[in-house]
């Protein structure tokens, strides 16, 4: 036999070896039957290759779930056994449960809040501001109420009108706000079902019943500020009846008009009613004048006729005197003695002489002169 220089001939002993798999010796259906690991793939030992019964990785897949078999107990080349399903829940429930009752205990109160605490629906007490704890609901519940903001109620809520009758049988259209906050949260929470109805229903009743005791003027100017605290003293009263806990700020009125429709002729109205308090405050005005110079004159003659009691012939001659320099003061006189009586001489009549004379001179003209005889 010759041989080849650079090749070498497999030696007779390795030849004649069966060649090995990766899972031991030979790929056969036994797998590892000659004591090497066994093919995950090929049947178990003892079973029929049919396709109704599993693998040997369908096997190994249904332990690593936790379906059955080996588990801690089982052969050597088994895994450990998985949590099951319910013990997951129990889990869940319990983290759910933990944050449930968290929640609902701790409980914290802004400082414009209070806390309203029932057990069991039976009110138990009153939080204040602050971080508090209570039961866990449903067995305790907290309600917060804001007790210092001021709510403020509209009427009409829209733009329409808002028509009321007042005392002397006249329509007017008002508009006016109510403005309120809570006084007790206790009361609040279980003594009245729809707080905020309650305050409307109240304060259009409150209004309407003042309106209609009033008249139409004084709804329209003077009489608004009244309006404005018996709307708010009524209010009050119905609400304190009820044990609301609502405490009514305040009643504003902001706007007071006859009805759209007569507005033009309400106008005429008031204007001419404005003119005649013009008018009378006129009047009122020099009534007063002539009273003030009348009680003037009158503490004057008061004071004369105490001078007068005091020596009654001195201030008769003086009174007299004075009363005839006034009369006589502007009227021409003529001053006669009574002895050595001349005749009458006009003398007023003299001192207008020198006036009168020129008139006359133009009045008396010389007659011409005529022509020479026939």
């Amino acid at each position: 036999m010759n041989i080849l220089p650079g090749r070498k001939s497999r030696p007779p002993i390795l030849a004649a070896e069966t060649p090995k798999g990766p899972w031991g010796q030979g790929d056969d259906a036994n797998g590892g039957a000659n004591g090497g690991p066994r093919n995950p793939w090929s049947l178990p030992p003892g079973a029929r290759k049919t396709g109704a019964k599993p693998t040997a990785l369908d096997d190994f897949l249904r332990k690593a779930r936790g379906g059955g078999g080996g588990g801690n107990g089982g052969g050597m080349g088994g895994l450990p056994g998985a949590p099951n399903a319910r013990a997951l829940w129990l889990i869940g429930a319990g983290i759910i449960l933990l944050v449930w009752i968290l929640y609902t205990s701790i409980h914290p109160i802004a400082p414009q809040e209070r806390g309203v605490v029932t057990y069991l629906g039976r009110y138990s007490g009153t939080l204040d501001p602050g971080i508090a704890m209570t039961m866990p609901a449903p067995i305790a519940r907290v309600v917060k109420v804001d007790v210092q903001n001021i709510r403020i109620e509209n009427f009409p809520e829209s733009g329409t009108e808002n028509l009321m009758l007042t005392r002397d049988q006249n329509i007017i259209d008002l508009a006016y706000a109510v403005r309120w906050k809570i006084s007790s949260p206790q009361n609040y929470v279980f003594q009245i079902d729809r707080p905020r109805d309650t305050v409307r229903a109240t304060a259009e009743s409150a209004m309407r019943e003042v309106v209609a005791n009033v008249s139409l003027d004084s709804a329209l100017g003077p009489g608004r500020a009244l309006i404005e605290n018996q709307v708010q003293e009524r209010m009050q009263k119905v609400l304190d009846d009820y044990k609301s806990g609502i405490v009514v700020v305040g009643v504003g009125i902001k706007q007071a008009d006859p009805p759209a429709r007569v507005n033009d002729a309400f106008k005429d109205v008031t204007a001419a009613q404005q003119d005649a308090q013009g008018v009378r405050n006129q009047a009122q005005s020099y009534a007063k004048q002539v009273v003030a110079r009348a009680e003037g004159e009158a503490s004057q003659f008061d004071k004369v006729y105490e001078q007068y009691r005091l020596a009654p012939e001195v201030t008769r001659r003086r009174m007299y005197y004075e009363t005839m320099e006034a009369v006589l003061a502007k009227s021409d006189k003529t001053i006669v003695e009574a002895n050595g009586v001349v005749p009458y001489l006009p003398l007023d009549r003299a001192r207008r002489l020198p006036d009168a004379a020129p008139a006359q001179a133009t009045q008396v003209q010389p007659a011409p002169a005529t022509g020479g005889g026939q």
